[in-house]
């Protein structure tokens, strides 16, 4: 089942907003006009009156400032990667030229990161956060969690990709195919409340037949594959497949691991062509596979960058600008493909429009999207 289009013009249902977002982008226009010449001396008054009192100008805003960027997750791992190769390139298209400072704060999934970023943070555009998609769609599938944060009210600054995780295996694992691990009991690991790892291993657990036990509480992916080189599990869900190819690009080259399954709304060609399976091969019934679709398509923000609600519109517009500009500056991309991580952005009014829809979706979807991945 593939979701419906998302236009500019509106959707009938919360979740059409989310596959054709990978393959097109809207524009928005604004007009205005004036009827009389009385109105247009009125408008040139007013513009002229405001001009003693207008806000500095782009090019001032950020001059003189440093912003700092939290990474919502720990040193190392892939969104540490994404977040501090945008703040390398991202300075150059800010005018006024700010210093970029990467910051760590892991924790909760980065709803740690997201709830300073809106409760804390200083408003005036000079903190932002770089954070996991489950940060932002988990307080709507997970009623136990701490509410950090509102996802609906951060601004969205941008998103680096859209994701397509993955589960592995270990190569001394029993489990060398998704099918054995739908006949064979195995051990996987998995982070905390908020982490891929925890809420895709339950998501196969509850919706594709998977028998493993899922042992919880390991600190990112990092920790996870270093107790899967040790045998100490049989493997893990969760798993960003352009960061594995990244962080572990032997993994795949040497057969160190096997990729069992593919999680994303629509396969990606790269991984059937190796014969990874997606997802819904195993997903038969329809409303489960909707609460399928749900839970995936936080991909489609997979790696945001946010701001405080009550960022200056003049600032969110000179951050969003310089995303945009980043996402397609030579030296950037360059970068990219020597570290091996793939880009393909997603505007920040976009992801604003997605995560304000995925909170409007049917209450029984997310009542069954929310038992899929939860213990």
């Amino acid at each position: 089942m593939r979701l419906g289009d998302a236009s500019d013009a509106g959707c009938r249902c919360p979740l059409d907003a989310v596959a054709s977002i990978t393959r097109t982008n809207t524009a928005e226009g604004l007009m205005s006009s004036t009827r009389t010449e009385f109105h247009a001396g009125l408008i040139a008054f007013a513009a002229v009156s405001a001009m003693s009192a207008a806000p500095a100008p782009a090019a001032d805003y950020y001059a003189g400032k440093s912003i700092e960027l939290l990474v919502g997750a720990p040193p190392g791992g892939g969104y540490d990667i994404y977040g501090r190769v945008v703040a390398r390139h991202i300075t150059r298209h800010i005018p006024g030229k700010p210093n970029i400072v990467p910051k760590n704060m892991p924790g909760a999934g980065s709803a740690r990161a997201a709830g300073f970023i809106a409760n804390v943070a200083s408003k005036d555009g000079t903190v932002i956060a770089n954070i996991m998609p489950g940060a932002v769609i988990d307080p709507l599938l997970d009623p136990k969690a701490e509410k950090l944060f509102d996802p609906t009210a951060v601004m969205y600054i941008g998103n680096v990709n859209n994701g397509v995780r993955v589960c592995v295996s270990g190569s001394q694992s029993n489990i060398k195919t998704f099918d054995d691990a739908r006949t064979l009991k195995a051990t996987f690991g998995g982070g905390q409340a908020n982490d891929s790892t925890r809420d895709y291993g339950q998501l196969h657990r509850k919706t594709t037949g998977a028998k493993w036990d899922l042992v919880t509480g390991y600190k990112g992916t990092s920790d996870l594959a270093i107790a899967l080189e040790r045998g100490e599990v049989d493997g893990f869900c969760g798993f960003d497949w352009a960061s594995l190819k990244s962080q572990k690009p032997n993994w795949v080259r040497d057969k160190v691991v096997n990729v069992l399954i593919q999680d994303a709304i629509e396969p990606l060609d790269e991984l059937t062509r190796l014969g990874v399976p997606h997802i819904m091969k195993y997903v038969k019934d329809d409303t489960t596979r909707k609460a399928v679709e749900l839970i995936l398509s936080q991909q489609v923000f997979h790696r945001s960058f946010i701001a405080p609600p009550e960022t200056p519109p003049e600032a969110l517009k000179i951050l969003r600008d310089a995303f945009d500009a980043t996402m397609k500056d030579p030296q950037f991309l360059a970068e990219t493909e020597k570290l091996r991580i793939d880009v393909a952005p997603l505007s920040g009014a976009k992801v604003q429009e997605v995560v304000q829809k995925l909170y409007q979706s049917p209450k029984d979807i997310i009542e069954k999207a929310r038992d899929a991945i939860n213990p």
